[in-house]
């Protein structure tokens, strides 16, 4: 039920008083909600709901802050939700909301809440940073049109005629580097939006602890295209500007390139001369046996280990269980039960790769078709949904090769946050010595970087983030074909942020 703020409405203070004293009495963990602020939560002690003179007052408090608002009327109520109209300066109205926590469907709407609060700390920081620019916009609304997201506050400053885009990653975003990715979006929509400002550049204002990686990204963007200024901000929102230049360490590991055990590969040879199986050597001195790209057993020490979900070693009793669980996933994973088998439409992105490693060269002809290595250096992250290969060319020259099976709006820049590894440790000589493209002596050119992905799932904002890239970063996208699990084709190939004429 829905209440306008009339007159009526004003004079039944009891009946107001009446609804949110039951509202607060069935829900098992209140909170009041105002926008702008962090949620406060209500216990038997710390709030207070005042009918005094036809005037309803309803205070509330808590160690860090004392709110005091005139009730005036009841707005939309919900299940564990009831909108209150309140009464605020110059007469003017304002809204409230008392939210049961323990609902499901009230933590969007706590998630909006906390949004709105560091909207406004994003603000004071602009105003101390930016003390002479004028703040035309700040929001933390989605924006599903221009792929904008509200996990990232966003805001539009201006000087004169001259503009600036600046984007924030809050303490709830799951990932604060991927700011950078929304960020650049945003700077782009401001400069074809706002015509007569020059919008010269992006402000990214990150947590202290994601500063590094920020940074790392910032130095291989091109400064002609993104005058980027980044900050990093204390839980006391205490900033400090960064420099790009200022690196340090990458958190990346090359491990030494090792095979498995004598009697590990013994099995593994057996087991992989069964049809459909292939056989990727992995960095950590095991083996991994897969069905189009599913894998269904790995080396373990001495042992070799097969299975789904609880494995078992592969000995002579059991070989034959090993044969037809091959035979069973070959049968599943073919591309008219994609749809149909859950097996069939797990990990599509595994089956991508195996696709590719299988006809490297229908990607680039350029490429020796071995070896290829996959997720090496090894990356400290863990699983980012993307697919990591590592390739050489006939002129000995590194290649990356980041392959997605869906849209991902962050693959241009998580490619360069892998080529980035990549680049670090073919500077320091340590391929070679630690057993990687045994007999080739690779080129010291920094490394080609592929992004491969079905044509039409190519997210529409990659050629956005990619004008951004500095040259120095030699990108290629390659579009294939949609039934590429039949049979693999190259659909277009573009450098760079190129795109159809």
């Amino acid at each position: 039920m829905r209440f306008a703020a009339s007159a009526a409405a004003v004079r039944d203070v009891g009946g107001i008083q009446a609804a949110i004293e039951r509202f607060l009495k069935a829900s098992h963990q209140p909170a009041l909600l105002e926008p702008g602020e962090e949620l406060l939560d209500l216990t038997t002690g710390n709030y207070v709901l005042e009918h005094r003179n036809g005037r309803l007052t309803f205070q509330a408090w808590n160690e860090a802050r004392n709110l005091v608002r005139r009730v005036i009327a009841l707005g939309e109520e919900r299940h564990g939700r009831l909108e209150l109209v309140i009464e605020r300066f110059a007469r003017k109205e304002g809204r409230l909301w008392l939210v049961d926590r323990a609902r499901p469907d009230n933590q969007e709407m706590e998630r909006r809440g906390t949004r709105l609060v560091f909207r406004e700390r994003f603000r004071r920081f602009l105003a101390r940073q930016y003390p002479d620019w004028k703040l035309v916009e700040i929001s933390t609304e989605a924006d599903l049109e221009h792929s904008l997201s509200p996990a990232f506050p966003r805001a539009f400053l201006r000087r004169g005629q001259a503009g600036r885009a600046a984007i924030a990653a809050g303490p709830e975003a799951a990932d604060a580097t991927g700011a950078l990715s929304f960020g650049l979006i945003w700077l782009d929509h401001l400069r074809r939006r706002e015509r007569r400002v020059a919008v010269e550049g992006l402000t990214l204002l990150a947590p202290l602890g994601a500063e590094s990686l920020v940074c790392q990204r910032l130095r291989y963007l091109d400064p002609a295209r993104a005058a980027c200024e980044a900050f990093a901000y204390s839980p006391d929102d205490a900033a400090a500007r960064l420099d790009p230049r200022d690196l340090g360490n990458l958190d990346t590991e090359l491990p030494v390139f090792r095979r498995p055990a004598p009697e590990a590969q013994a099995w593994v040879e057996r087991v992989a001369g069964l049809e459909h199986v292939e056989t990727v050597a992995m960095s950590d001195r095991s083996a991994s046996l897969r069905v189009r790209g599913l894998e269904f057993a790995r080396t373990s020490e001495r042992e070799l280990l097969f299975g789904l979900h609880q494995r078992t070693p592969v000995q002579e009793h059991n070989f034959s269980e090993v044969a037809r669980l091959v035979d069973s996933l070959a049968r599943l994973r073919t591309p008219g039960c994609v749809r149909q088998a859950t097996l069939a439409s797990r990990s599509p992105e595994a089956w991508l790769e195996s696709v590719v490693r299988a006809q490297l060269t229908t990607i680039d002809a350029s490429l020796l078709p071995s070896p290829v290595y996959g997720q090496v250096p090894a990356w400290a992250g863990g699983q980012r949904g993307i697919i990591d290969l590592l390739a050489c060319g006939r002129d000995r020259r590194l290649t990356v090769l980041e392959l997605k099976a869906s849209q991902d709006l962050h693959l241009p820049l998580q490619a360069l946050d892998y080529w980035m590894r990549v680049k670090w440790h073919l500077e320091r000589g340590e391929f070679t010595p630690r057993g990687y493209f045994p007999g080739l002596e690779l080129r010291p050119e920094s490394p080609r970087l592929l992004l491969v992905s079905p044509a039409l799932d190519f997210h529409p904002t990659t050629e956005t983030i990619l004008q951004f890239v500095s040259p120095e970063v030699e990108v290629e996208r390659v579009g294939l074909n949609s039934q590429w699990r039949e049979k693999l084709e190259v659909m277009f190939r573009y450098r760079g942020a190129e795109g159809p004429a």
